[in-house]
């Protein structure tokens, strides 16, 4: 949600706003169209990242305070577009095949303050904040831990280095 002005930039305008629109040209006196009859072209710097041959790239999420990498996610062009609208990070769901606002079921979002690209332009940087629920720390990672990135190498196999901080099965559906 965002303030608008006319003639507004949001796409799609729902029918029913259209005379809400009208109304406020008339009241403001406004002149010209209330808001676009087209959806708007999409910014020419995503022609600039190296997608691969899916329309994939991948993108890491570190979190702006502390640097630690966070997760490790895809993006195609809508999810980078709707990330860089929304100010949220978006990825393309590889298993759902859908776009995946992350914390759309959990809650635990992630508030985008910085997007770059690497020097051969198919890896995405988010610099993030990791948002939790008001009752408890944000959590990255699916298994309830802060970052996906909780395995270390120990010798002869994997050890887990970092706690379980949210039950998955309270914040995951």
């Amino acid at each position: 949600m965002a303030w608008q002005t006319l003639p507004t930039t949001v796409w799609p305008v729902l029918p029913g706003t259209v005379p809400v629109l009208r109304w406020f040209a008339h009241e403001w006196q406004h002149a010209g169209e209330t808001h676009a009859l087209a959806p708007p072209s999409p910014p020419s710097w995503l022609d600039d990242v190296a997608w691969d041959e899916r329309g994939l790239a991948p993108a890491i999420a570190q979190e702006a305070g502390s640097k630690d990498v966070l997760m490790v996610a895809w993006m195609n062009r809508e999810a980078l577009l709707q990330t860089w609208a929304r100010g949220q990070a978006v990825y393309w769901s590889r298993s759902r095949q859908r776009l995946w606002h992350k914390g759309e079921e959990s809650g635990h979002v992630q508030t985008v303050q910085d997007i770059r690209l690497d020097c051969d332009r198919d890896v995405i940087l988010l610099t993030v904040r990791q948002e939790g629920q008001p009752s408890g720390p944000g959590v990255a990672c699916h298994t309830g831990r802060h970052s996906c990135f909780f395995r270390q190498l120990d010798g002869d196999g994997w050890a887990t280095v970092e706690p379980v901080l949210v039950d998955p099965e309270r914040v995951y559906k």
